[in-house]
């Protein structure tokens, strides 16, 4: 009987008690809520437990439970402050809130924690990007191009800041090679053509927005960018892009036109 005893009570502290690989099961099944219970369980054990709480926030981040998230990486990181992925779990919290200052922050000092992860890397040269440190994103960005070569975010991310700090011809390599990889990047196509257009190369550059236009007829800017590629290889035909672009309400068309006169 007693035997029958502890083996039911067992059994009862067993079911108040959670485990992590049970929540884990869950967060892999994208059971969110059913993942905080059992690691909530698991906690109650065990405050200390980083890889049942790290789980926990990231079921609360896909329940948008921001507050729950952002005070589990904080518990975290009082308890191991070396632990690369809190930090990098605030940073992304706060990008998700379009904080990117915050996110910034964050992000490096998980960098500083784990310089080879390379999700920390990649966010943190875009999270410089949206705060303007383009030459700083553009040297985060190369790391993380050196980590994962076949990832067409990569190269158009710093194709993006190297525009932006006037490295026009690194710029047309960065989308060059993020085509390379993603071909169907309507953006980085109409980057390329711009800055083909900029350094003289218009007849590729026609190509590029001959391109988009084939994908999306209503990229207005692509048809006047196209107007001015056409006349500087002296097809005619280019006013008529302009023209249309012009009626559309493309500044850089109204502004080119007079080409055309």
């Amino acid at each position: 009987m007693r035997l029958i005893f502890y083996l039911c009570l067992l059994f009862m502290m067993s079911s108040c008690f959670g485990s992590f690989s049970e929540g884990e099961m869950y967060f892999r099944q994208a059971k969110y809520e059913k993942a905080v219970s059992e690691f909530s369980k698991a906690l109650f054990l065990n405050v200390t437990d980083v890889k049942s709480r790290h789980l926990r926030a990231r079921s609360y981040e896909e329940l948008e439970e921001y507050e729950n998230a952002l005070e589990d990486y904080k518990t975290i990181i009082r308890f191991e402050p070396n632990y690369a992925q809190a930090y990098a779990g605030i940073g992304k919290l706060y990008w998700k809130q379009e904080d990117y200052k915050n996110a910034e922050k964050y992000l490096l000092l998980a960098a500083n924690q784990d310089g080879e992860d390379f999700e920390i890397i990649y966010l943190l040269g875009r999270a410089m990007l949206m705060n303007g440190n383009n030459k700083s994103a553009d040297e985060f960005l190369q790391i993380a191009k050196e980590m994962n070569p076949k990832d067409s975010r990569v190269y158009f991310y710093q194709g993006m800041a190297r525009s932006q700090i006037g490295d026009i011809l690194g710029a047309a390599g960065s989308f060059n090679m993020c085509l390379k990889y993603d071909p169907d990047n309507l953006t980085a196509k109409y980057n390329r053509g711009l800055i083909r257009l900029l350094i003289g190369y218009s007849d590729w550059a026609m190509e590029d927005f001959d391109d988009i236009l084939k994908a999306n007829p209503n990229h207005i800017e692509a048809l006047a960018r196209r107007g001015s590629a056409k006349l500087d290889i002296n097809d005619p035909s280019g006013c008529k892009d302009l023209k249309e672009a012009a009626e559309k309400g493309s500044l850089y068309a109204q502004m080119n036109i007079e080409r055309c006169e």
